[in-house]
């Protein structure tokens, strides 16, 4: 059974090396990006096992936080080509791969949605992340995204960063708070009524709404909490199937996807092995969870078009 990891991150070389020209040292910023598995599709390909493949998307070094939009444009437009030619090359492991978008440049977002996501062979969705130039990812400026996404048919992978206004953030519990608040903010703005095709595939097992399902569902609408249920999630929770096990129950066994944040997480190579085998762990059907490790995207993908 091939496994199939639906947020496995790269950071595309040429790329870097732009951003690099642009801010020299720009890794200093992010030390955890300096890992050979980012940018070497050779190690990266050694450092999978059999039957294994990987869904890829950029890391965090968004153009928009360093250049003006114009540039954060054309730098996301060269990485997208080079994703999606990465993704031709090495269509054995990796069978599509996520858009960057220039999020201070909304009407180039959209022009790269409709020139290098709609009708792609490589590229299936985008990234986008739960703040952009200091705001939600729900400020009314964003929204022409969410709609065209929806009208494209194709999938946002949701995926946390700093509320840089906080003085106490960390990895262990900020993102998870971070993707929760974008997740009520899409919910509160209506945008699964609103742009009924919409696809959201949150990061990290869908953070802390699982085990606040019950909240949800005694202080907001009934017609808020079905729209939680439409979220995807993936797996990338570094185990704890009986956390898996509250996200199927809450969203769905059809809406959770294997994903592991790979290569981050457990070093050298990321948290594949160990989230494999909570997957396994889970109390849900053999079925189920052969849906999880590849049938749930395959299904996803197939109702693309």
């Amino acid at each position: 059974m091939t496994v199939i990891d639906v947020f496995a991150h790269v950071l595309p070389p040429t790329f870097l090396a732009r951003m690099n020209a642009i801010h020299p040292d720009i890794l200093a910023k992010f030390p955890y990006m300096k890992n050979q598995l980012l940018t070497d599709v050779a190690q990266h390909r050694a450092s999978l096992t059999a039957d294994h493949q990987q869904i890829i998307s950029a890391v965090n070094l968004n153009p928009e936080d360093f250049v003006d939009p114009e540039q954060a444009a054309e730098l996301c437009r060269a990485a997208n080509d080079e994703i999606a030619t990465t993704v031709r090359a090495n269509r054995d492991i990796f069978p599509a791969g996520v858009a960057m978008l220039p999020m201070s440049n909304v009407p180039a977002a959209l022009k790269i949605i409709d020139e290098q996501v709609a009708g792609s062979d490589a590229l299936v969705g985008v990234q986008l992340f739960t703040q952009a130039m200091r705001e939600p990812i729900t400020a009314p400026a964003y929204e022409p995204i969410f709609a065209r996404m929806a009208a494209i048919n194709a999938p946002i992978w949701l995926h946390p960063v700093f509320d840089m206004r906080k003085p106490d953030n960390n990895l262990t519990f900020s993102w998870e708070y971070e993707l929760t608040q974008a997740m009520y903010g899409i919910v509160a703005a209506r945008y699964f009524r609103k742009y009924p095709g919409l696809k959201v595939i949150v990061h990290h097992a869908g953070a802390m709404v699982p085990y606040f399902s019950q909240r949800i569902k005694y202080i907001q609408t009934a017609e808020d909490y079905a729209d939680f249920q439409k979220f995807y999630v993936d797996t990338a929770i570094l185990g704890n199937p009986l956390a898996l096990d509250l996200a199927a129950d809450f969203f769905g066994s059809d809406h959770v996807l294997f994903g592991t944040d790979a290569p981050f997480g457990i070093p050298p190579v990321g948290p594949t092995a160990v989230i494999e085998q909570a997957v396994n762990e889970m109390t849900v059907t053999a079925k189920q969870k052969q849906a999880i490790f590849s049938g749930n995207w395959q299904r996803l993908l197939a109702s693309l078009g």
